[in-house]
């Protein structure tokens, strides 16, 4: 009862944020000042901060603005706007050069040039021109689909709408950011928190001449499709946006090797304060764009990119008590509750403390004084322990050796690759047995990337555990919906739209329905690579069965790890008894084999020893855009065996006995030659 008051009050302020937002956005008629606006924001944070099972999609943290009433359509960009993975030291930046010299199959002594970019805390916008024509302009949106803006983006100044330039190209898509400088900021009469929410609350206005009020401004970096660009290198093509009439950064420089590349970072950092937009790290691009193209994408994110944000902010406040929070894996993860305090504008009550190990290093107890780093969107972490604040009575923390939701002993699984035990402590009471451990396998079979129930957030997962009307995946599909019509806030609509969504939500594709299951060390990456080899839910269930996991064995990407993860699912009545209630219910889309008419088309390629000059990452993108495939194990369903320097033997021998071609490196880099 006391969690559905404290819901009651929650929505009714985030009914009350979002009166406003509309008021505000889509009327120009405030109701309230600044002050208690922001004031607002901060309990409804606050609230969530303290209570986990709020969460809401028009919450402050997740909604900028108010939504623009349909006013806008949406397109598809040509080319994904993908995001930037993250560095936060030298060590990252470190490790983000070795694998791109890894990739490149080049030796630590090879210098990679960057341009380095300072990041504009902005909204990312695409600009497509047409023989010099700017034809449409569109929001970043969710990367492959966006808003499209075009009036709205033509309202700003420092945009070009049309280019007479022999050299400029025949289509483009050009790409950059929209922000607010703070001097401009200060002198709005505005109800914006920041520079940042004011250039995004204005660019998505449904009245472009509304937008055409602000000063917005536009500095362009990169470029999506194009076709006739002239520009070898990140640095020419900056010259030539210049050449065209856009804008770019002042700061942006050309650096070769971390150590420089740390040097301009703390450089920049000093002069943060005194730019007058707002910035909140650099980002390093591989200068050369040949180096680029070979370097290609990883998941969502370009390999020769990454954002090196600026330092953390920290402040200092007492923890009041210590919890263990329960993992769909097992993971018993420590999270001290401290004393709120803002770090950079954000109300922070939670910290984490990552593992018992972590704790014991640290000596951390509560009721000890400690600084609480903030890191862009990382979870903020306890640093460090302010000892002669320490009062002498307290005591030292004792990890449960028991799991505090089940009562089953914990375990550190043995690391084969360090020989340690991992720092991690789980819960040994496997798959749905343990309450927790249910809780959130459920709550990420419901989330975005997994099935994506509308309407069946986490709130709703344990608010429906409490009542008893799930306790399985498959309970999901099979809900009592009169009992829920009687309960606090639900009515007939509000079931018929659950309802809806669920239904909506029977038919799913084999790769999400894989990692929907929440296997230990299988993410969307890896499910992806078990639904396109093993193709059908009836393939997977097959795995089951002794000696099928063997089928496993061939998957490239797929190792030991993950296969043992697979196994100990399966071995699990519970899981297998899921599995099978969800296949009568489901519709379960078989993955689709692209068909290609790509030169190696329905070919297989194996690797074994040292490749010169390229890596094996590399030489598994020529292949793969050639439309074939690599395997892991020398069977019958290899047709190829590349052998390079120092291959092994066995693998030789086996493919001889098969009778599977055997190619040298030469005679493999002809047939790519041939059929690029």
């Amino acid at each position: 009862m006391k969690d559905e008051k404290i819901n009651k009050v929650y929505l009714k302020k985030i009914k009350l944020f979002q009166k406003y937002n509309k008021y505000y956005y889509n009327f120009n008629k405030p109701l309230i000042d600044d002050k208690q606006f922001d004031d607002l924001k901060i309990e409804i944070l606050a609230l969530e901060k303290k209570y986990s099972f709020l969460n809401h999609k028009d919450s402050p943290k997740n909604s900028v603005g108010f939504r623009p009433s349909k006013v806008f359509k949406k397109a598809l960009h040509a080319i994904p706007m993908l995001s930037l993975s993250n560095a936060f030291d030298e060590k990252d930046l470190i490790n983000f050069e070795k694998k791109i010299l890894n990739y490149l199959n080049k030796q630590d002594g090879y210098e990679i040039e960057y341009s380095a970019e300072p990041k504009i805390d902005g909204i990312s916008a695409s600009l497509i021109y047409k023989n010099g024509k700017l034809i449409t302009g569109l929001s970043r949106g969710d990367g492959k689909e966006g808003e499209d803006i075009t009036e709205n983006l033509k309202t700003i100044k420092d945009i070009p709408q049309l280019i007479k330039l022999k050299n400029f190209p025949e289509e483009i898509d050009v790409r950059g950011e929209v922000f607010i400088q703070n001097s401009d900021f200060k002198r709005l009469n505005d109800k914006f928190a920041n520079p940042r929410n004011a250039a995004s609350g204005s660019l998505r206005q449904k009245d472009p001449n509304e937008t055409r009020k602000i000063p917005l401004k536009f500095i362009a970096y990169t470029y999506g499709h194009e076709k006739g660009l002239i520009a070898s290198s990140q640095n020419e093509y900056l010259s030539l946006l210049k050449e065209w009439g856009f804008k770019t950064n002042t700061l942006n420089k050309t650096i070769s090797k971390v150590k420089n590349l740390m040097s301009n970072y703390h450089e920049v950092e000093k002069k943060r304060d005194k730019i007058d937009f707002d910035i909140d790290g650099i980002v390093y691009k591989v200068n050369d764009f040949r180096i680029q193209k070979r370097l290609g994408n990883v998941a969502n994110a370009p390999r020769w990119a990454i954002a090196h944000k600026f330092s953390a902010n920290s402040g200092v406040s007492i923890i009041e008590n210590i919890e263990i929070q329960i993992g769909r894996t097992g993971a018993l993860t420590p999270v001290a509750k401290i004393k709120p305090i803002n770090i950079g504008g954000v109300v922070v009550s939670n910290a984490t403390l990552h593992n018992e190990e972590e704790i014991i290093r640290k000596d951390i107890r509560i009721g000890d004084t400690v600084v609480v780093e903030r890191a862009g969107d990382v979870i903020p972490h306890v640093i460090s322990v302010d000892l002669k604040k320490r009062n002498k009575d307290l005591k030292k923390f004792e990890f449960p050796l028991n799991c505090p939701s089940c009562g089953f002993q914990t375990i550190k699984d043995f690391n084969s690759t360090t020989k340690k035990e991992d720092a991690v402590r789980r819960c040994s009471n496997e798959g749905y047995n343990c309450e927790k451990v249910a809780i959130e396998k459920i709550k990420h079979f419901v989330s975005k990337d997994a099935f994506n129930i509308e309407g069946f957030g986490k709130k709703i997962v344990e608010n429906f555990w409490n009542l008893k009307l799930i306790r399985l995946p498959n309970d999901i599909f099979n809900l009592d919906y009169s009992k829920i019509e009687n309960l606090d806030g639900w009515g007939k609509q509000s079931v018929a739209n659950l309802k809806y969504s669920i239904n909506l939500k029977k038919t799913i594709t084999f790769e999400r329905f894989i990692f929907a299951l929440g296997i230990r060390h299988i993410g969307l990456e890896n499910a992806k690579l078990i639904s396109k080899n093993l193709k059908s839910i009836k393939n997977f269930l097959l795995l089951s069965k002794k000696n099928n996991l063997k089928e496993l064995l061939n998957i490239d990407g797929i190792g030991e790890t993950q296969i043992n993860s697979v196994k100990n699912f399966l071995e699990n009545n519970k899981n297998i008894k899921v599995l099978n209630e969800l296949g009568k219910i489901l519709k379960v889309i078989d993955a689709k084999i692209p068909k290609s008419d790509g030169p190696l088309s329905n070919k297989t390629f194996m690797l074994t020893g040292k490749l010169n000059g390229i890596s094996r990452a590399e030489a598994k993108s020529l292949i793969e855009e050639r439309s074939g495939s690599i395997v892991s194990n020398v069977s019958k369903k290899l047709d190829y065996l590349i052998i390079g320097e120092k291959p092994t033997k066995r693998k030789i021998d086996a493919a001889k006995g098969l009778k599977i071609k055997i190619l040298d490196q030469p005679t493999w880099l002809k047939m790519l030659n041939k059929t690029s």
